[in-house]
């Protein structure tokens, strides 16, 4: 059987999320882009689609005509590796990594992947192995170890680390079939309410609606972007106290307002309800139980604010071992299998060969424009049929859904298109970081082109309260 079309991806997606007829989408281009052997590009052009044609059925059953969504496959894979192309000032600007992240060999000749990016995470993984910071007493320290029984020590400890495994590996394993067992996208009605009507046409397709954004690093904050880019009000909470990754909000930012609440005492407690008593949207991406643990659970949301829209992003899904077991984008990648496929498609000894990442954050990325996609559709649904919702993705079940859409053959020799090969697909605008140059959004609509009408700020920049 040949590999599903990009619009056959997308129509899959629409009908998954329990929306009726065709979704409004034009796809152009074609495969490879980036140098993969992963169908990354279909990937990225079906999931900014789909976010894009949910959002002009809303517009549309505000009142506002009925547009076609287009989306180049370029451009969308371009996207997928949106936090590559800044720069400020004029200067690029990549995301870093932390010194001693990365992939290693252990002593059982099985490689690790560290993620060390916040702070209490690197000095975690450096108490547990006993060493030094630099990577040549990581790689010393870790001869001492097998490679699987550092990665469960290192949960354990609460810190971010994958062993290498090849699909089959992963597939035996209890936490990918747990995955398995699962849509990518899941959509589930959590409390009784009335239809909540959308709001009277506007300018813009999701202007009147608001979205608390409790996210962090690529995923979550690519859902609350996309959201804003089509004109809701987004707002950015985080607090003093946590880690960031700074280097990202230029990107992740635009068009959000941010503000700090601390959740540690009463006081920040009450703020955030009363900002989730006036949202439509409450978008979090802490690992399983965080938030819940802090009175802000789905169902207690539902409760509050009744036809509430929760969203909520984890690594490994909430079911089976590693449900609430930490973990990005990188560390998904090299447990479930893509860094030794990868590897192997390049050509590459299967027994053993050296990890090989995707050309970009591809599990972060499609993750983001899922949940932004199930978000729509759970407001489209809740004007219709009323309820409270709750929309879930994980890391690990897109991983599991990219991997179905098949292979590509030939791709490796494709070079990453740089920032300075962009051309018109980039724009410019002031931020609170400097002058901003960056890639526009993929997803084109010819009556509601999308924007990001704020600029990004630093953490905190606004006070916590809706505009």
């Amino acid at each position: 059987m040949p590999d599903p079309a990009p619009t056959a991806i997308l129509g899959a997606l629409w009908q998954a999320a329990g929306l009726a007829g065709r979704p409004p989408a034009e796809l152009p281009g074609e495969e490879p882009v980036l140098p993969s052997s992963f169908r990354v590009a279909a990937a990225a052009q079906a999931t900014i689609a789909a976010a894009t044609a949910a959002a002009a059925e809303i517009h549309r059953r505000r009142g506002g005509p009925a547009q076609m969504a287009r989306v180049a496959m370029r451009h969308a894979a371009l996207e997928f590796g949106s936090e590559r192309y800044l720069r400020l000032d004029g200067r690029p600007a990549p995301a870093g990594w932390d010194s001693i992240a990365g992939t290693y060999r252990c002593g059982d000749g099985r490689f690790v992947r560290l993620h060390t990016n916040f702070p209490h995470h690197r000095a975690g993984v450096l108490a547990l192995l006993g060493c030094e910071g630099t990577r040549e007493a990581v790689g010393r320290a870790l001869q001492d170890w097998e490679g699987l029984a550092f990665e469960q020590a290192a949960a354990e400890a609460g810190m971010c680390v994958a062993a290498m495994r090849s699909p089959a590996e992963w597939d035996a394993h209890p936490q990918g079939q747990a995955v398995a067992a699962l849509p990518p996208l899941r959509i589930e009605r959590i409390g009784d309410a009335p239809p909540v009507p959308l709001p009277p046409v506007a300018a813009r397709p999701l202007e009147g609606l608001r979205v608390l954004d409790l996210t962090r690093v690529i995923a979550g904050p690519v859902c609350g972007r996309t959201l804003a880019a089509h004109g809701a009000e987004v707002l950015h909470v985080s607090a003093a106290h946590l880690p960031s990754f700074d280097d990202l909000l230029p990107d992740t930012g635009r068009g959000k307002r941010s503000a700090r609440i601390d959740l540690r005492d009463a006081a920040g407690r009450s703020a955030l309800l009363g900002l989730a008593a006036r949202a439509d949207v409450f978008l979090q991406g802490y690992r399983p139980g965080a938030i819940a643990a802090q009175g802000f659970a789905p169902e207690a949301l539902a409760a509050l604010r009744p036809g509430i829209v929760c969203t909520s992003l984890s690594a490994y899904g909430e079911a089976g071992p590693w449900g609430g077991r930490r973990g990005f984008d990188s560390l998904v990648q090299t447990a479930s299998g893509f860094n030794h496929a990868e590897a192997v498609a390049a050509g590459a000894d299967p027994a053993a060969p050296d990890p090989k990442v995707l050309p970009c954050q591809a599990l972060d990325h499609a993750s983001g424009f899922l949940l932004a996609f199930g978000t729509l559709a759970a407001l489209l649904r809740r004007a219709e049929e009323g309820g409270s919702w709750l929309v879930r993705v994980s890391l690990a079940g897109t991983a599991h859904w990219l991997r179905g859409l098949g292979r590509v053959e030939g791709a490796f020799g494709l070079p990453v298109p740089g920032l300075d090969e962009l051309g018109d697909l980039l724009e410019t605008m002031p931020s609170g970081f400097g002058a901003l140059t960056a890639l526009r959004h993929a997803g084109w609509l010819p009556e509601t082109p999308p924007r990001w009408a704020l600029p990004p700020v630093r953490l905190g920049a606004h006070p916590p309260a809706w505009a």
